[in-house]
């Protein structure tokens, strides 16, 4: 299946944005809309962060185990999912770049590696409910970040 990515402009450094999303338990301030039930292990920010998530897409419910296994301060952040019994491998990579105007571009890509028979029958409907949901992250992320540099007196 093709992968998905999502993109947004917010005023914060690269340094400021990487530093929030770092952080594994930020991550369900920003996706609570679709994934609930959060249960975290392995250290709080960094390659190993690990979060036990319920994902409700499309009508269905599955738990989701989340592990960073790459980071590149301030540039990139790599997440394994692993959902339906093992049957689904996905990659969500954060890439932050510095905008020409100031603030950071924040992308989000959500890549499978390994998909059940259902997700590839109907790509365009899974690629399209994951490309809305993930639209809805990215501006509540913006909103996150605002909300966090405000608190932090920045």
């Amino acid at each position: 299946m093709k992968p998905v990515t999502v993109s947004i402009g917010v005023p914060q450094t690269p340094e400021q944005v990487y530093d929030f999303l770092d952080v594994m338990a930020h991550h369900e301030r920003f996706t609570n809309h679709y994934l609930s039930h959060w249960r975290y292990s392995g250290p709080a920010r960094g390659i190993g962060s690990c979060a036990t998530v319920t994902a409700s897409l499309g009508g269905t419910k599955t738990d989701v185990g989340i592990e960073v296994v790459e980071a590149d301060a301030p540039r990139r952040i790599v997440e394994r999912n692993i959902s339906a019994g093992g049957r689904r491998l996905a990659h969500g990579t954060y890439t932050v770049e510095p905008l020409r105007t100031g603030g950071a571009g924040i992308s989000f890509t959500y890549a499978w590696v390994r998909a059940p028979l259902a997700d590839r029958l109907l790509s365009p409907v899974v690629r399209s409910t994951m490309r809305r949901a993930n639209r809805t992250v990215m501006r509540r992320l913006a909103a996150e970040l605002a909300r966090h540099a405000s608190a932090a007196g920045a």
